[in-house]
């Protein structure tokens, strides 16, 4: 399963009772943060999901409501006396972003990975299979597609067909090759067709394009910006490279999603759920974020 947590939900400034832009997601007891808004170390302690299980943070932009909490959780993480790489990703201009915010964050007890990306990348991290792609914030903006795979069911006939015994089930189980009635099995041959992972699509701080809906096709669960309430704020959208609820709500129903979760409210938005009937008009299982919301999205 994946367990995630909005644990901020503004756009360019903190409010009283809204922090700024991070996502906790969790697999299996390990853990990485997209983005890392100012105060994001208060929303993970608060949260309690543990803070030396984060493995990595994915930094969509370089905007400082997505990055400035980046030397607060370096020296959190230093507290808690991590000594495992803690790998960060984010566009290119990354390196340069890290290590001047590091100015004030010069002593770690690990060490720091970077990772630069261009255009739509591919990698593994925490168990996840990750998708980068570009937006469009008018600067370098990424957003994510995490997909956690679930392995093909194992058949006990198959595997009494071909004289396995019972004591190395586990091992094919796993996913590793045993020797039995004199040859190799491999995994492959006692399992059934592949099953369905879980899949998110991440995405903030964009006008619409079109990767987020293929590759958010038919997922578990989008996440995207809801910066914009009022469909007189289109202009300021444009203008701004930001969505509006509708145009949101517009991208989960072309993506065949099962769920869309709005975030990053503009300080202009007092009350998010006021203007949730322009996105509930357009795709209905649709629902605004709120900081510390938690969920748990589970195989089918």
């Amino acid at each position: 399963m994946l367990d995630l947590c909005t644990l901020g939900t503004g756009g360019t400034m903190p409010m009283p009772d809204r922090a700024l832009s991070s996502l906790y997601a969790r697999v299996n007891g390990r853990a990485l943060l997209i983005d890392c808004g100012e105060g994001t170390q208060v929303g993970v302690q608060r949260l309690g999901w543990g803070m030396q299980c984060i493995d990595g943070i994915l930094i969509s932009h370089f905007h400082a409501d997505h990055c400035s909490g980046l030397p607060g959780m370096l020296l959190a993480l230093t507290k808690a006396l991590r000594t495992e790489p803690l790998h960060i990703y984010g566009p290119v201009g990354l390196a340069q972003v890290v290590n001047g915010l590091r100015v004030i964050a010069p002593q770690l007890t690990f060490p720091v990975v970077l990772h630069e990306l261009t255009g739509q990348t591919e990698f593994e991290l925490i168990g996840l299979q990750i998708t980068a792609f570009p937006l469009d914030h008018g600067i370098p903006c990424l957003g994510w597609r995490l997909h956690l795979p679930r392995s093909a069911a194992f058949d006990p006939e198959k595997a009494r067909a071909l004289n396995v015994p019972v004591p190395l089930w586990k091992a094919l189980q796993r996913g590793e090759a045993v020797e039995a009635a004199g040859r190799t099995i491999l995994p492959a041959e006692v399992t059934g067709p592949p099953r369905k992972g879980i899949t998110v699509l991440y995405a903030t701080d964009t006008r619409p394009v079109e990767a987020i809906p293929e590759l958010g096709f038919r997922c578990d669960l989008m996440i995207l910006e809801g910066m914009y309430g009022a469909e007189e704020k289109l202009p300021l959208a444009v203008k701004n490279h930001h969505m509006l609820y509708r145009e949101a709500a517009a991208l989960a129903r072309d993506a065949e999603a099962s769920r869309l979760l709005l975030t990053h409210f503009s300080t202009s938005i007092e009350t998010p759920e006021e203007y949730l009937p322009n996105a509930q008009a357009v795709f209905p299982d649709t629902q605004t974020a709120q900081d510390g919301m938690t969920l748990t999205l589970q195989y089918q």
